[in-house]
């Protein structure tokens, strides 16, 4: 298997989102399979649906890579619960991270394909980093986070923007993907902060 940057942040971003969907199942007092499968799918599930809606097997079927990635996150889990816990907004953190880092690799997964025009690569960037925390919260059964007032996926809308600004100027492709999601990054973590959000409709 040929490895490359795309994958080393596909496998951060797997780390990443495993851990907030464990951490999450642990709060719901979720067993720990029950944990385990919760921190899979919000790993893997927005990845999922972006390759079914692109017409290529799912990433995750070519290798038990991201099965053991999430094993370790639900190790890290188990073993380092405490101080994990002491990680002030531990859960944002890493759901942050992991939908940064899974836009990106939304976004270069399209684009390679070179079948698409660049509205589709930024459309499943977005699914790409969202659809998992979706998946997770129905699992929990509680609202997904992407439904409510607070900015999520219209972030991952604007790090696709960036993502075209840096490449339309020529940057360079880890300049552009690191451009992209601090972007993310930065809007997701000035919103919480001062509770900026989208404004909630109204009967």
């Amino acid at each position: 298997m040929n490895f490359n940057f795309i994958d080393l942040v596909e496998y951060i971003g797997t780390f990443a989102f495993a851990i907030s969907g464990i951490r999450m199942a642990a709060h719901q007092r979720f067993d720990w399979f029950g944990a385990y499968v919760v921190g899979f799918v919000t790993a893997v599930g927005g990845g999922t649906l972006r390759d079914l809606l692109l017409g290529v097997p799912p990433f995750w079927m070519h290798s038990a890579s991201y099965l053991i990635c999430t094993a370790v996150a639900f190790l890290l889990v188990v073993v380092f619960k405490k101080q994990i816990e002491r990680i002030s907004r531990a859960i944002f953190i890493f759901d942050t991270i992991g939908l940064c880092l899974f836009v990106v690799v939304g976004i270069e997964k399209t684009l390679l394909m070179g079948e698409f025009p660049f509205w589709v690569a930024i459309i499943m960037g977005c699914i790409t980093g969202a659809a998992g925390g979706i998946f997770r919260d129905i699992f929990l059964n509680i609202e997904p986070l992407i439904f409510r007032k607070e900015i999520y996926a219209s972030a991952c809308v604007l790090g696709g923007v960036v993502y075209w600004i840096c490449s339309r100027a020529g940057l360079n492709i880890v300049v552009t993907q690191a451009f992209t999601a601090l972007s993310i990054f930065l809007i997701r973590f000035i919103a919480v902060k001062y509770k900026i959000g989208l404004p909630t409709m109204k009967e």
